[in-house]
């Protein structure tokens, strides 16, 4: 049994007893939190599709913990102009252990 889960705006394929890595999301490491935006659902080859959102359905999880992704570095240059910028960042995200589908 699988869905496939809107969560910030992003689509995560989520099994039971998995945990996914998604965006960063608020609570407290421990809480449970709730997606209600189900998009697809399969029950042991019974797919349903929503339209958009499948009714009745929804995700139970609970975070483990915030962690930051690995560094991204954005380097700029335009050649023969003498223009070099480099930078970079860190991506927020937030670890989730799915506990249900219903």
């Amino acid at each position: 049994m699988y869905a496939i889960v809107d969560i910030a705006g992003k689509q995560f394929k989520v099994e039971k007893d998995k945990s996914i890595f998604a965006p960063r999301l608020e609570g407290e490491e421990g809480s449970s939190i709730d997606f209600n935006d189900v998009l697809l659902l399969d029950e042991n080859g019974k797919v349903k599709i929503g339209d958009p959102k499948v009714k009745g359905a929804k995700v139970s999880g609970k975070i483990l913990k915030h962690v930051k992704g690995d560094k991204v570095i954005v380097f700029k240059k335009k050649r023969r102009k003498g223009y070099k910028k480099k930078n970079g960042h860190r991506q927020q995200f937030t670890k989730v252990l799915i506990e249900g589908i219903a």
